[in-house]
């Protein structure tokens, strides 16, 4: 079956999408789609905090995928470890800029993201930048790969609560998205 791109680049367009990758991330994808994406943004005259706000999301949840995706392959280069599959999206809608992810996780780890989240969420903005500050003095909390304050930095950033979902599919593994609005 021949994939019709036009249809996918037409849904994706009426979604406001302006930037979608899936496949294998590492950081040098990163640091590429992330220029890429400030170049587009600047072109169109956006302000320089949106942009700042937009990359910055956008660079957690790369780094999320590539730290968590349970799809992960390991790389040749010594500067990097692994591949991971995910989905990136930046886009915008009529008031907004949104970022968003997705990537399959291992199911076990479900509960404590969603439990973790949804604390997030329910936090204002004087909330979010107290636990931003605590969780930096802190130690890197267990299982994480990094200090756990990239959720946090997200909400931080974005102008709406974040958004995300768990489908379940099948007894080892879940597919997690996550969206921001800027």
């Amino acid at each position: 079956m021949l994939l019709n791109h036009y249809k996918l680049r037409e849904t994706l367009e009426h979604q406001g999408a302006l930037f979608c990758y899936s496949g294998y991330v590492n950081e040098g994808v990163l640091s590429g789609i992330g220029q890429a994406i400030k170049q587009k943004l600047s072109m169109e005259k956006i302000d320089a905090r949106t942009i700042r706000d937009v990359f910055s999301v956008f660079v957690e949840q790369v780094q999320n995928v590539i730290r968590y995706a349970a799809e992960a392959q390991p790389d040749a280069s010594p500067s990097t470890n692994v591949l991971s599959y995910g989905t990136l999206t930046v886009g915008r809608d009529a008031e907004n800029f949104f970022v968003s992810c997705s990537n399959r996780m291992a199911r076990g780890d479900v509960t404590r993201l969603q439990q973790q989240l949804s604390m997030i969420r329910e936090l204002d903005r004087e909330s979010l930048n107290k636990l931003y500050k605590q969780i930096l003095k802190g130690e890197v909390p267990t299982g994480s790969k990094g200090a756990g304050v990239g959720f946090v930095h997200i909400a931080r950033n974005a102008s709406k609560p974040i958004e995300f979902s768990f489908i379940e599919i099948n007894d080892d593994y879940a597919f997690f998205s996550m969206k921001a609005m800027i």
